[in-house]
């Protein structure tokens, strides 16, 4: 903004802010890790402009989890090595990475709060991993995409309200 874009809407290299110079000199260099706003699409911080998405230190927050943060990076890894896959491919593969189960299981069944309240109260069954990792990591990886590219596909988007759903329904039940 306050820069002059050429007839096609890109910033000419003399335009771009010493900041911006200075980021992509070192994007050559080296690849960001972790959540960090100044590597971001510019459409995610547009639509998600509140800090506390783009705190990497907020147990909370997308990111800000060991979980989060190691959701984003394998997600980064995923698609260099998978860069002309559709990143469902990704959420699949998370899922059935994480939870040990397969894709289809993972539906608004796991909704239910009669399943959700027992799952807590076991002691034989980790919540903590089945339910707060295999969700922060869906939510990562889903708003991995639009923190790299700008978007979240379509396709991603009910399973990533599952993961969120359940987040908060888990919240509201667990006592600690």
């Amino acid at each position: 903004m306050g820069f002059f874009k050429n007839l096609f809407g890109k910033k000419e290299i003399s335009e771009l802010p010493k900041k911006t110079e200075q980021k992509e000199a070192e994007q050559v260099e080296e690849e960001p890790y972790g959540i960090d706003k100044d590597y971001a699409h510019e459409r995610a911080i547009e639509l998600v402009p509140e800090e506390f998405f783009w705190s990497g230190i907020d147990d909370l927050a997308p990111f800000g989890s060991d979980d989060g943060d190691m959701a984003l990076s394998e997600f980064r890894d995923w698609k260099k090595a998978n860069p002309n896959t559709d990143t469902y491919e990704c959420l699949k593969w998370t899922i059935e990475g994480v939870s040990e189960k397969n894709l289809t299981e993972y539906n608004e069944n796991i909704l239910d709060r009669t399943l959700i309240k027992p799952q807590i109260k076991d002691n034989n069954f980790n919540d903590q991993h089945y339910i707060f990792t295999v969700d922060i990591s869906v939510i990562a990886t889903g708003f991995g995409q639009l923190v790299d590219e700008g978007k979240i596909d379509e396709k991603n988007k009910p399973i990533i309200q599952l993961a969120i759903d359940r987040q908060k329904i888990w919240a509201e039940l667990a006592t600690d």
